[in-house]
C-alpha cells in the first residue's frame, strides 16, 4: 500500500480503532484475522518486542508475513526494539505499511524516518510515559504519526496514565490536523473519551478489544464513545 493511501485511511478524519495483535489467539490467527474483519477492524496494530529494549519477546518479520498473506487492511508496526535502523526494512519486506520506531531507540531519527517515508511508507515516532516531550518535539515535522505511549512498554493489558495525555494535546496544537496521533496502552471503554478530547485519533486497543465475545460491538462501543469526545472537544474550541 502507498503510503498516501495508508496515512488516508489510518487518518479518515474520524476515531480509527486499531487492534493489538499483542493479544489476539496465535493458535487461530486466521480466524482471528478474519474475526477482525468482519468486525469492522481497519489497520491491525504490530506491537513487535525484541527482549532488550522492552523487557519482552512478541513476533517478528516471519510471523507478520504470514498476516500479511491473510488481510489486505493496513499493517501497522510498532518496533519495540533496540537498533530500529538496522532492522526496519526486514519488517517493511514482510508487509508492513506503517512503521513506527522508538524516540528513546533512536536519539536523532531524522535519517530514519526519512528513510521510512521514501520506501513509500508510513513513518512513525514513538515516546514512552517518561520521556520528556522536549525530546520528540524537533522531529515531529518530519514524521508522519506519532505515537503517544500511555503505558510502559512492553506488555499488555496495563492501566492508562493519564499524565501523558498533555503530550497528545501539544502534538495536536502543533500539527493541527497533518499529523496522525495514536495513543497505545489502557485504551477501553472508561479511557478512550479522555484520550479523544486531547486529540488522539487512531487508538491502540489490546484487551478492549479481544476479551469480548463480540469484537464488533466493542470496536464500536470504542469508536461512538471517541467520536462523541472528539465531536464535543472540537465544540468546545
Amino acid at each position: 500500500m502507498e503510503r498516501n493511501e495508508t496515512i488516508r485511511r489510518l487518518k479518515p478524519g474520524r476515531p480509527v480503532m486499531g487492534p493489538s495483535m499483542l493479544k489476539c489467539d496465535f493458535g487461530n490467527l486466521a480466524e482471528e484475522i478474519s474475526r477482525l474483519e468482519d468486525a469492522g477492524a481497519e489497520v491491525l496494530h504490530l506491537d513487535v518486542m525484541d527482549g532488550h529494549f522492552v523487557p519482552n519477546l512478541s513476533y517478528g518479520p516471519m510471523v507478520i508475513e504470514r498476516i500479511r498473506e491473510r488481510t489486505d487492511l493496513p499493517l501497522d508496526a510498532h518496533l519495540m526494539i533496540s537498533e530500529p535502523s538496522r532492522w526496519w526494512k526486514e519488517y517493511a519486506d514482510a508487509g508492513c505499511d506503517a512503521i513506527t520506531f522508538h524516540i528513546e531507540a533512536e536519539p536523532d531519527p531524522t535519517a530514519n524516518l526519512a528513510a521510512i517515508r521514501d520506501a513509500g511508507l508510513t513513518a512513525g515516532l514513538a515516546i514512552n510515559p517518561p520521556t520528556s516531550f522536549d525530546r520528540i518535539e524537533p522531529f515531529v515535522d518530519a514524521a508522519d504519526l506519532v505515537l503517544v505511549m500511555s503505558v510502559n512498554p512492553g506488555f499488555g493489558g496495563q492501566k492508562f496514565m493519564p499524565q501523558v495525555l498533555p503530550k497528545v494535546s501539544r502534538l495536536r496544537q502543533m500539527a493541527g490536523d497533518r499529523l496522525i496521533i495514536s495513543i497505545d496502552g489502557g485504551i477501553g471503554t472508561e479511557t478512550i473519551s479522555s484520550a479523544a478530547s486531547a486529540g488522539a485519533e487512531l487508538f491502540v486497543a489490546g484487551s478492549s478489544i479481544f476479551d469480548a465475545d463480540d469484537y464488533g460491538a466493542a470496536i464500536k462501543a470504542l469508536t461512538h464513545q471517541a467520536d462523541i469526545a472528539e465531536t464535543s472537544a472540537a465544540d468546545g474550541q
